[in-house]
């Protein structure tokens, strides 16, 4: 009778476990073990000089009670191209039966860590010999096998877990377009004179194990990771606030994502204390809502993925890309010199992009977007007002990171953000001025 009870509650325990989310991490490290060139900044003429902290790539696998999986990798780069993500994303279907909605690949945008594959190409491409380029393409290589094997690690640790979601604040992010100088800010943030949009939401996820232990804390911001420029490997402010979290969660793997921070700074920065402080901040929002009720999320999921032809405006002539390569801005040469190469490949330089779209449905409640390149924070404002609140999350930076992804608001008022900033991307035009409703659109129809 006792063997029969204890059958019987096995398998009452098992079917529960059926019916409930289950979840698996796995993290490692992608720290380059050699020097090589650092991404983010077209300033640097040298590779890399040493370590201040390791680089991560980190998966959360979610399965809900139907047995649907979704897995997210987060990564402590400043960027992937479309051609080292369509690789992966392939390879994680062939060996794991992984469809492409399935997948999300979210970039941290450090800016010191590796350049990798074709991201942000011009940048560096005018300093870096073949040398160099054979380090930077071995490095895609490897990062790209030890992914799959971390997915696959993800895979294999599924358990039973309780999975939960809240939302808090966090306040350093700054609007870089309408807060110059920035040796003004400190001042007018204590006097509450900062202008422009912001976005200084902090959404959370966590996953519990049986035994009530935090497994995993899933959390994003919107805000880019350029506290530091120098020459050494570090995981910026996103890299300190997981280690933290880490550190004050035994046992518990961080993961962060970043948000719709194309034009938003930390200010003040170029201090390593700075990213130090301005992570701390950061996980002590997080765990804040760790500690606070959180909603429960009941165990389902539904993942979309589309890719949307993103207009772009009339792109350059071969005449006019002659032209360009005689020009005296060494980024204009490379990326007139990159495109001209790519008309004699394809024959013609099109005006529109393959631009990637991602909406999982988390349970009943969490409505999260993933958009490629660095998308404004009019994107978060917009569809968090249109769609679900703070339960409505938008990711930039996911899948490819191609160039700035501008509102109309700030396309038209131009600058960086508003498209100076295609050039050092390779893109051959601004993009039109359709680009915002034709993305809000998609995700509206996604899902």
């Amino acid at each position: 009778m006792k063997r029969l009870l204890l059958a019987l509650i096995f398998l009452a325990t098992s079917a529960y476990a059926d019916q409930d989310w289950q979840a698996g991490v796995s993290t490692t490290t992608i720290t380059p073990d050699q020097p090589i060139w650092m991404a983010g900044y077209g300033s640097r003429k040298t590779p890399s000089t040493g370590k201040r902290t390791e680089l991560f790539a980190k998966a959360l696998t979610l399965q809900d009670a139907e047995g649907k999986k979704c897995i997210i990798i987060t990564l402590d780069l400043v960027g992937i191209d479309r051609e080292f993500s369509l690789a992966l994303t392939q390879n994680l279907k062939e060996k794991y039966g992984l469809e492409r909605n399935q997948i999300a690949l979210c970039t941290s945008h450090t800016h010191s860590g590796p350049v990798v594959g074709k991201n942000l190409g011009p940048l560096h491409y005018w300093v870096v010999d073949e040398d160099q380029q054979k380090l930077i393409d071995d490095y895609a290589s490897g990062l790209h096998g030890k992914l799959v094997t971390l997915v696959g690690e993800a895979l294999a640790d599924l358990e039973p877990v309780r999975v939960q979601a809240g939302s808090g604040k966090c306040t350093f992010a700054v609007n870089r377009r309408e807060n110059k100088p920035y040796s003004d800010v400190p001042a007018n943030r204590s006097k509450g004179l900062l202008k422009g949009p912001v976005d200084h939401d902090v959404p959370v996820l966590t996953a519990r194990n049986s035994a009530g232990e935090l497994k995993a804390i899933l959390f994003g911001y919107a805000c880019h990771a350029t506290v530091l420029s120098f020459s050494e490997w570090n995981g910026d402010y996103p890299g300190y606030a997981q280690a933290k979290l880490e550190a004050d969660h035994p046992g518990a793997t961080a993961l962060f994502w970043a948000g719709c921070g194309g034009d938003q700074n930390p200010l003040p920065r170029s201090e390593i204390y700075l990213a130090e402080e301005y992570g701390a901040e950061l996980a002590d929002r997080v765990s804040d809502v760790i500690k606070a009720p959180m909603t429960e999320l009941t165990p389902s999921l539904i993942a979309e993925y589309t890719e949307i032809n993103a207009p772009l405006s009339t792109p350059p002539t071969r005449k006019e890309l002659l032209t360009n390569t005689e020009s005296t801005n060494r980024f204009e040469v490379a990326r007139a010199n990159y495109l001209l190469r790519e008309m004699e490949k394809k024959g013609a330089i099109g005006d529109t992009y393959p631009y990637p779209i991602g909406v999982w449905k988390i349970g009943d409640q969490i409505d999260f977007v993933f958009l490629g390149g660095e998308v404004v924070i009019d994107y978060a404002i917009r569809l968090k007002k249109e769609r679900h609140g703070t339960n409505t999350w938008v990711a930039g930076y996911s899948n490819d990171v191609m160039a700035y992804i501008p509102s109309l608001r700030v396309l038209k008022e131009g600058g960086y953000e508003g498209g100076g900033s295609n050039t050092y991307y390779g893109l051959p035009s601004l993009w039109a001025e359709s680009i915002e409703e034709t993305i809000v659109d998609a995700v509206d129809e996604t899902h």
